[in-house]
């Protein structure tokens, strides 16, 4: 079975792999289209149980099975991941927009927020109601025909401008080492960071750095390693040369091929 398909318990993690995200993807969103086709094509007046509840339910299937793979991609990035994870985001994107300018859907909650059913809703479901004609008419379910297309466009460029973004902050945070050769350097920072950093080096493959000292110690950006250093490392000279390293990711600062600024202009 497709492990992005089981919503028996908590996201399968570590069986979760690049080729299941684009078969369990479409088959949500082809079983959520048909959903709707199937909602809009009642006659019967909307209520919370024959209306509201299936929809919420088959955006929450999909949303448990797209944000496993979102939460991959950010933390253990591969190049096979990501081009599953890029290679799919527009699906999604045009799929919440699509949602967002269905104007029988819109009638719909509005239908259901005016009738005698809507005062005996609880409070939580009331809002739910209200958010949801909120969100349709922020998401451009009033607008004319063309601007709902160019709507449309917008929304998908700003999807993948952002996943651009969050590439190059992974690629720029990734690339970065920091290697100490003198335990005296490390000043204030806990034995078990120090441990870590010296495996760190160890496994990069790096030469023995001092004949006393051993291989070194590797930092770098991602944060069981950097945020001990802020915390703990006496030498503000070493604390500002991680901050500085960290807040200029993905900046002219760095490699131009990770420069985030004229994605950030545009978006």
């Amino acid at each position: 079975m497709n492990p992005l398909l089981d919503f028996s318990g908590l996201p399968r993690f570590a069986q979760i792999k690049p080729e299941h995200v684009a078969p369990a993807i479409e088959q949500l969103l082809a079983e959520n289209r048909a959903l709707i086709a199937q909602l809009l094509a009642d006659d019967a007046p909307p209520t919370w149980g024959s209306f509201v509840r299936p929809m919420e339910d088959a955006n929450e299937r999909l949303s448990r099975a797209w944000g496993p793979v979102g939460h991959l991609n950010a933390v253990m990035n591969s190049p096979e991941l990501r081009e599953a994870y890029n290679t799919n985001l527009p699906k999604i994107t045009a799929y919440f927009a699509e949602l967002g300018q269905n104007l029988q859907l819109f009638e719909k909650f509005k239908a259901l927020h005016n009738s005698a059913e809507f005062g005996r809703l609880s409070a939580a479901r009331k809002k739910i109601i209200e958010n949801e004609l909120r969100d349709f008419r922020l998401g451009g379910a009033e607008l004319p025909a063309d601007q709902k297309v160019r709507y449309l466009a917008l929304q998908e460029r700003q999807s993948e401008l952002s996943s651009r973004f969050s590439d190059n902050l992974l690629d720029a945070t990734n690339a970065f080492t920091l290697v100490l050769e003198q335990r005296g350097e490390l000043g204030g920072l806990p034995e078990d960071v120090l441990q870590t950093a010296r495996e760190a080096a160890a496994a990069a493959c790096k030469p023995v750095l001092s004949a006393v000292e051993g291989t070194g110690w590797l930092f770098t950006l991602k944060a069981p390693s950097y945020m001990p250093v802020m915390q703990f490392a006496d030498k503000r000279e070493l604390r500002e040369k991680m901050y500085r390293a960290y807040a200029t990711r993905g900046s002219e600062f760095g490699k131009a091929e990770w420069d985030n600024t004229p994605l950030m202009d545009e978006i």
